[in-house]
């Protein structure tokens, strides 16, 4: 199994349907009670990428990529047009948007993560796949120059310095990312009349780990 750097046509995933799933396991006792536990750490994220379909030239292109990454073997890229940016929809993405943690004089990596903050509670989210050319960083909120004071591993998702953040400077990033996914089927069927009439194909894709 490999991962292929390539993402899926991104006019195909406009108007998908998908978003995140979790895995919670219920146990309800004797007194009505319930005992609710996780064995996910992190969401795992379902799309259907035969939504995005509006033409027989998208079926093509469809096919060409599924065959490319030999159906379910080979994970890719996938924009998820309804969260792909560190910032929100309202505003641009800026060096400052999402806390990486604090330097110590030492660390020269650290994993971009995107934070969401909902009651009081807070998830961060690990980004493996940021969009290359898209990643801004700021040390102590000062924005910092790529290839300069630092690059950026985009298949990984890490920021690597070219001198350790001092102890207790924070280091912030924004950035673009994509989904690491691969397909969750071996067949796609596509019935060209169907098609025409309105009908498009179920190709599910799910999220992989990294």
């Amino acid at each position: 199994m490999a991962f292929h750097e390539v993402r899926f046509p991104a006019s195909l995933s406009f108007g998908s349907l998908g978003g995140p799933e979790r895995r919670t396991e219920i146990v309800t006792l004797a007194n009505g009670f319930e005992e609710r536990n996780t064995p996910w750490a992190d969401a795992r994220r379902r799309y259907d990428a035969g939504m995005g379909l509006r033409s027989l030239d998208d079926v093509e292109a469809l096919i060409a990529f599924f065959e490319a990454r030999a159906g379910q073997l080979h994970g890719f890229r996938w924009k998820d047009w309804a969260d792909y940016r560190s910032a929100p929809a309202s505003r641009p993405v800026t060096p400052e948007d999402q806390s990486l943690g604090l330097g110590d004089g030492v660390r020269r990596v650290f994993a971009l993560r995107k934070a969401y903050v909902s009651g009081g509670q807070v998830y961060h989210r690990p980004i493996a796949k940021p969009v290359a050319g898209s990643v801004q960083v700021a040390l102590a909120g000062d924005p910092l120059a790529e290839g300069v004071h630092y690059t950026v591993d985009a298949t990984r998702g890490e920021v690597i310095f070219t001198t350790a953040p001092a102890p207790g400077a924070e280091v912030t990033a924004g950035f673009e990312f994509d989904v690491p996914v691969r397909f969750d089927t071996d067949a796609i069927q596509v019935s060209v009349a169907n098609f025409q009439a309105g009908e498009v194909p179920r190709v599910p894709v799910v999220e992989i780990r990294v």
